[in-house]
């Protein structure tokens, strides 16, 4: 015979915060335990070298290297045929321009073929073929590494003082890169279809909740660091997937590397590789497997060099 007693409020309330408090502690040995220390950032063969436009191999520069370029501006590309041309032709114009009126100001264009399974790295190499390989480079990747890998390995391999990251799908207009350098030099804040609009306040909710307080939109693929702080923060990166950019700022901000955030023209571009519902999903795990590594102690700031 068995004999049920009700639990009180008291008592629920107690049950309750003590199976929180045992899938808490599941959920960050789980993370602890997965946590891969750091991604290898050791470059394949093929990856230690660029075509230029004359077909020769060059060795890839090392942001170790003293800067010989004013802007490095780095474009991730994974299956980016179709949508990579209306890009590079806006950047290349505002560049060339801008050189044209200034003459001091010198840049290059890093294109990094994430491994794609189509032309990106042909139309790539017809932009390196019409401005020189100086201006416009072409970084294959042996295989597809995530877009966080790709930025990295681009920054990397840049001569830039400053470094850009510019999405291959265009949505942001060029010219405000004088917007974000103005905000680079000031260091003060400022003020996007319904669907991704919801996901994204979730979105930026989990970030501020958990890894950064101050940033309103981290995801945004328009992003310009001094060399110094591009090399402090990438060669500690752990994340290489779509959740790179929260990681990047959580160690920005442990590193005390200033912040600044200015509005820039956005417009939503068709072939976006993200799957809303599950692409949000895995960032907001990914989101909470960041903060919870560093608190373990499972991830740590360390700096390290590409081999």
């Amino acid at each position: 015979m068995a004999l049920l007693l009700p639990l009180s409020l008291p008592q629920l309330g107690a049950v309750l915060a003590v199976l929180a408090a045992l899938l808490l502690l599941l959920v960050c040995m789980i993370a602890h335990i997965t946590a891969v220390k750091m991604p290898t950032l050791h470059r394949h063969a093929e990856e230690k070298f660029f075509v230029s436009a004359e077909g020769r191999k060059e060795p890839v520069p090392s942001i170790h290297d003293p800067p010989t370029k004013e802007l490095s501006v780095v474009v991730p590309s994974y299956n980016e045929e179709d949508r990579l041309p209306l890009m590079m032709d806006e950047a290349l114009d505002y560049l060339e321009k801008r050189q044209k009126r200034d003459p001091s100001f010198t840049y290059e264009v890093i294109v990094v073929d994430d491994g794609s399974k189509d032309q990106t790295t042909e139309v790539a190499m017809k932009y390196c073929e019409k401005y020189g390989s100086d201006k416009v480079r072409v970084l294959s990747l042996v295989k597809n590494r995530g877009k966080g890998g790709a930025v990295r390995m681009g920054v990397l391999s840049s001569r830039g003082k400053k470094i850009l990251m510019a999405d291959a799908d265009g949505a942001t207009k060029f010219a405000d890169i004088e917007k974000v350098e103005e905000g680079l030099k000031n260091l003060q804040p400022w003020p996007r279809s319904y669907f991704r609009t919801l996901l994204m306040y979730g979105f930026h909710f989990l970030v501020w909740f958990l890894c950064v307080k101050k940033i309103r939109d981290t995801q945004c693929g328009f992003k310009l660091l001094t060399r110094e702080a591009a090399l402090r923060t990438f060669s500690t990166l752990h994340v290489e997937r779509w959740a790179f950019d929260v990681e990047l700022l959580y160690i920005a901000q442990h590193l005390r590397i200033p912040i600044a955030e200015v509005a820039v023209n956005w417009t939503e571009i068709e072939g976006s590789k993200l799957v809303p519902f599950w692409s949000w999903l895995q960032m907001g795990r990914d989101l909470l497997f960041i903060r919870l590594r560093y608190m373990t102690g499972a991830w740590q700031l360390e700096t390290r060099k590409c081999n």
